[in-house]
């Protein structure tokens, strides 16, 4: 498992463990796994698929924001 922030400006949307992230990076779709390399890249419009810690998936719209990992620990603003 990983950490996992999804957050606006105002409002925290997902905060919690999490097996994987999907999303639409400037370069593509990737996937976030645990330990992960260090990464920071601009997201474009899409949706962000979540697999919680107990196997739930969570999706999210995005047309916008940043992602950055590190340390065990992604953190997505939009």
């Amino acid at each position: 498992m990983m950490k996992l922030t999804v957050a606006k400006v105002d409002q925290v949307l997902f905060k919690g463990e999490a097996a994987s992230l999907s999303c639409t990076g400037a370069l593509g779709d990737l996937t976030i796994l645990p330990h992960h390399s260090p990464l920071v890249t601009p997201l474009k419009n899409g949706e962000l698929k979540i697999v919680d810690s107990e196997g739930k998936e969570i999706r999210i719209h995005a047309e916008s924001g940043i992602l950055e990992v590190a340390h065990n620990e992604a953190i997505v603003i939009l």
